[in-house]
């Protein structure tokens, strides 16, 4: 499996662990080592502009998620598979801010909470969702 991991910014965070979450998902899920994936972890900003462009979200919506994920079979027009034979699965980009926030309200590690909501991304791109 090949999950590349992008920060926008030195964000301290474990890309180690976050790879490591990622993949615990493709794998439960049944998929290959021919998986592919992209982690984006990004700013407040970058990630309000992200919403607001391509969830079409207002201002007010868009400030309210921790992650976003953009499965690659929801791609509009002709998918072509890419001469490497990868599966494609999609993007997964967390609001670094809004990630330290949670930790710092719960207690909890920064690190441990990316990899959580690039774990809850990567379930959305396999297919499972939640009310």
């Amino acid at each position: 499996m090949k999950i590349s991991i992008y920060k926008t910014s030195s964000y301290p965070v474990s890309v180690k662990k976050v790879r490591s979450a990622v993949e615990a998902v493709f794998k439960n899920a049944g998929l290959g080592d021919d998986a592919e994936a992209s982690v984006a972890i990004v700013s407040h900003t970058s990630m309000v502009d992200y919403a607001k462009k391509y969830l079409k979200e207002t201002q007010e919506q868009a400030e309210a998620h921790p992650v976003l994920s953009f499965p690659t079979s929801e791609i509009e027009g002709p998918f072509l598979f890419p001469p490497d034979k990868s599966l494609h699965v999609g993007e997964i980009i967390v609001s670094y801010p809004k990630a330290r926030e949670t930790a710092k309200e719960e207690g909890r590690l920064v690190d441990d909470v990316v990899a959580d909501l690039a774990e809850h991304g990567a379930l959305h791109l396999v297919g499972v969702h939640h009310d």
